[in-house]
């Protein structure tokens, strides 16, 4: 759950700025969150920046942040960052572990943005060492999220939500305990193939599916959007992030992206949050929370926008959301099976190797077959996750062949 507010410096107009670490700064939201980092570049000093391999990239964005140390992931990449940081005084590393310690550096606030669950250590690291823990890592909740509370509530910090539909939720809840909510509603754009049918979605190809009609955002996310997979795994993140029942939690198709998330009370009245389609819209509100600062997205006129269309998510097309919610309310392991499966799924699928309607297909022969062999159950700590991660992506990996070729 979103725990109560911490004592933290605002971020403009005091001398001492707020300390920032970055982990994945050279992803999408790595991008906005340079961006906004160098748009008030007098209210926060940067601690550590990471990335997987993108060596020269993360050097120029570390020596653009003057962050003290720069990490890379990959251990080969460590060379060309530290050549591209000779004379800068940044600090270079490399390897999964230097990842985990540079997250574990004390900071206000650490945005965590490392994308599948290749990022759960370091955000685990982040948890108990950050006073906000500012979540873009949904994976991190979706196959651990009650371990992941547990860490931020031991450290005494407060989890931050990066998502712009969580953030929607956060601002619209204004620290109302989410409990007294009636319903929540994460609204969805539809991706590139809502009106599309069955027989067509199974002729999709990569280039088709990375077509977003509203969002700019990596490659995998951007899959899981053209799945709806995305959406259910928010609907997850949103259970442990604000500690609500699974029957609490829905889903609105909204394809013009304007409004980012609603919530229903008791009395009849439902709360709305409308904004850009800008990523750097809820990452403003996380870096400057309690206050506010100028996130440089274009301003809202709804005269322009002037119509907003909802409608009802539709299950038989998008069989990956039925899947996550079902997921969701058997708890356990089974959210962090589905997400390995997922990935395995989407990789191959941007590689050429499974259709697109595969994807779910994949993902429920894998649920079903780790459920059979009583892998599902409640992991005990971060490793136990690894494990459950490790062992469903061998699984999902030889269940591929047989179902790529009914895929097409």
């Amino acid at each position: 759950m979103v725990s109560a507010p911490f004592a933290m410096a605002a971020p403009s107009g005091l001398a001492q700025a707020r300390s920032v670490s970055l982990l994945g700064a050279t992803g999408s939201i790595g991008a906005s969150t340079v961006d906004l980092l160098l748009r008030h570049a007098g209210a926060y000093s940067v601690e550590a920046v990471t990335a997987h391999r993108r060596a020269d990239e993360l050097a120029a964005i570390a020596r653009k942040l003057k962050a003290k140390v720069a990490v890379v992931a990959d251990a080969t990449a460590y060379g060309a960052l530290k050549a591209a940081l000779s004379g800068s005084g940044i600090e270079a590393a490399a390897g999964d572990e230097a990842v985990v310690e540079a997250a574990a550096r004390p900071v206000d606030i650490c945005v965590a943005a490392i994308v599948g669950s290749a990022g759960l250590k370091a955000t685990f690291a982040a948890a108990g060492a950050a006073k906000a823990l500012a979540l873009a890592n949904k994976e991190s909740l979706v196959c651990s999220g009650e371990l992941l509370n547990q860490a931020v509530r031991a450290s005494g910090g407060i989890m931050l939500p990066t998502d712009s539909e969580h953030n929607a939720i956060f601002q619209i809840l204004n620290g109302l305990d989410a409990r007294h909510a009636e319903e929540i509603i994460l609204t969805a754009s539809g991706g590139p193939f809502r009106a599309t049918s069955p027989a067509q979605m199974r002729l999709v190809k990569p280039q088709d599916a990375l077509k977003h009609p509203t969002w700019t955002m990596g490659a995998k996310i951007t899959i899981d959007s053209a799945t709806l997979v995305n959406k259910g795994l928010e609907l997850i993140e949103a259970h442990h992030l604000f500690g609500v029942a699974p029957d609490k939690l829905s889903v609105l198709v909204h394809p013009q992206s304007i409004i980012h998330g609603l919530v229903r009370f008791a009395d009849g009245s439902v709360l709305a949050h409308l904004g850009p389609a800008d990523m750097r819209v809820p990452i403003a509100s996380c870096l400057a929370w309690p206050q506010r600062i100028d996130s440089g997205a274009r301003r809202l006129d709804l005269s322009e926008v002037a119509t907003l269309t909802f409608e009802a998510p539709d299950l038989q097309r998008f069989a990956g959301l039925k899947l996550t919610q079902d997921a969701m309310i058997a708890g356990g392991g089974a959210p962090c099976v589905l997400n390995a499966a997922n990935e395995i799924a989407v990789e191959a699928f941007l590689e050429g190797r499974l259709g697109f309607m595969g994807i779910p297909d994949l993902i429920a022969e894998t649920l079903d077959l780790c459920t059979g062999r009583g892998m599902t159950a409640p992991p005990a700590d971060v490793h136990a996750v690894l494990t459950l991660d490790v062992e469903a992506r061998r699984l999902a990996a030889q269940l591929l062949p047989h179902i790529a070729a009914r895929s097409w």
